[in-house]
């Protein structure tokens, strides 16, 4: 099913991918793994508002920082073999409840064909001050991308 993968050997032990942001073999090193592919299942880790790039700033507000967590869900997933459109179940866990419109009006326009089951929660705090984090699960449609 993933003959198109990157995944080494000591990657894919029973059938489970461990990818980094890029599609990659992970490497092992990190304690938390941002992509995982299993049984044609993708499993995203939480994705708060930080950089990849320690030189990238955003405004610090809710609607910035929805965005830039969607933009980072849509890269996992994408290469992982998922579309915005497999995406089956998402939890949005939100720093203050009252981020809860701010957040929708951005998480609704990636998804124009319907969303996907969702659970929200507010929590006093978010690691890293990110206001919005978000993990979710989704399914293969395709190949998983190599890493560019």
């Amino acid at each position: 099913m993933f003959s198109n993968s990157a995944a080494s050997a000591e990657q894919v032990q029973g059938g489970v991918q461990k990818l980094n942001y890029e599609g990659k073999p992970a490497g092992g090193t990190g304690f938390i793994t941002p992509l995982i592919v299993h049984n044609g299942v993708i499993y995203i880790a939480g994705q708060g508002a930080h950089s990849h790039d320690k030189g990238e700033t955003f405004p610090k507000d809710i609607e910035n920082h929805t965005r830039h967590v969607m933009e980072n869900v849509k890269t996992l997933v994408e290469a992982g073999g998922g579309t915005m459109d497999s995406i089956l179940q998402l939890t949005v866990y939100l720093a203050s409840i009252d981020y809860y419109d701010g957040m929708n009006q951005v998480f609704k326009t990636y998804f124009p064909h319907g969303g996907p089951a969702r659970t929200t929660v507010a929590f006093a705090a978010l690691p890293g001050d990110s206001l919005v984090e978000i993990n979710c699960t989704a399914a293969v449609v395709a190949a998983a991308k190599k890493g560019a």
